[in-house]
């Protein structure tokens, strides 16, 4: 036998529609709450909701008969918190027995001092399947939209904080990471070369050497220490070594002995080359600004963004960012 919800309010207890929340707390289980009670005081949807939980929760027994079971309200409650706050079991259970406000909105006075077990907890809300917790989440969210206010058709838009998980590379400027590229470049090549014994990469450090010389002279070109002339040495050289490596990749590919995963970086390298060179010639030779979107931050995680938070004493952080908007676009029929 299983109830909706208590019909008997114990002594003490304070109804779910006057329990007073904080809603400037930045935890998650005061939203959560909030959230509950909001959907508990619209009669319709508590109406529907009551209805859909009655409706896969064990609809094949009977509900006039056997012992009293949880009854539906708390145990919407206890899976709202589960997939919510992302907890263990055990941490579910220690939130229900001691934290004020659970208790509050599963129907318990302030002179009840039962507590749950484990046991009984996760064989209740076990009984919440994904398709169940989906559909309750459409309900919310189709709640929520008329909550708001909103017109049929508007868009839900949620804010959130973001931080930079920062990733591990260099600070990127289109001369060191055409040097990535290309001694990347030879590097890889001649190893590939050296296993199936394409002839070519003899002298493979000493163009990596070049390579690395070349740089030096222009690595000073923000403080005028190189020329035009340096730029363009590198840029022919760095050039000539790709135009090698692309002569030498077909020759591995035609051959069929090189494996595909060695073939496929040498591919990408020479993409990485070609694209700086191209881009150090348009931004230092000829003046053009190159557009973001063209830019790559690292060859060695390719997913590095330039971020730039207007933090105090730093200005910019490379790495991957969460979206500080998040929009979300309901379509009108699913909220009416």
């Amino acid at each position: 036998m299983r109830n909706v919800i208590e019909l008997r309010r114990p002594p003490g207890s304070i109804p779910i529609e006057e329990i007073k929340l904080n809603a400037k707390s930045r935890d998650d289980t005061p939203a959560l709450l909030i959230g509950l009670q909001a959907i508990y005081m619209d009669e319709a949807a508590r109406a529907e909701l009551f209805a859909l939980l009655d409706e896969h929760i064990l609809p094949d027994r009977r509900r006039d008969t056997g012992r009293p079971g949880m009854d539906l309200w708390s145990i919407l409650v206890m899976g709202v918190l589960k997939q919510g706050l992302r907890c263990d079991w055990d941490r579910l259970q220690d939130q229900a027995d001691s934290h004020a406000k659970i208790r509050q909105m599963l129907g318990h006075g302030i002179f009840d001092e039962s507590e749950y077990e484990i046991q009984t907890i996760r064989d209740n809300v076990e009984l919440m399947t994904p398709e169940l917790l989906r559909e309750v989440g459409q309900l919310i969210a189709r709640t929520d939209a008329k909550l708001s206010g909103k017109k049929r058709g508007a868009a839900l838009v949620g804010r959130c904080d973001s931080f930079v998980v920062e990733t591990n590379v260099h600070h990127p400027t289109d001369f060191n990471l055409l040097l990535d590229s290309v001694r990347c470049l030879v590097r890889e090549t001649a190893r590939a070369c050296g296993e199936v014994g394409v002839p070519g990469w003899r002298q493979w450090r000493h163009h990596r050497r070049k390579a690395m010389q070349l740089y030096c002279r222009v690595s000073g070109w923000k403080r005028r220490k190189s020329s035009p002339e340096d730029v363009r040495a590198q840029l022919a050289a760095s050039r000539k070594i790709a135009d090698k490596a692309q002569a030498s990749l077909a020759t591995l590919r035609a051959g069929g002995d090189c494996p595909a995963s060695a073939l496929d970086e040498i591919d990408r390298l020479l993409c990485h080359a070609r694209r700086f060179a191209d881009q150090i010639e348009r931004r230092v030779l000829r003046g053009e600004t190159i557009p973001h979107g063209e830019k790559v931050f690292s060859i060695f995680e390719e997913h590095t963004r330039w971020i730039s938070k207007g933090k105090a004493g730093k200005t910019v952080e490379p790495g991957v960012s969460l979206r500080d908007q998040i929009v979300f676009k309901i379509v009108a029929d699913s909220l009416y």
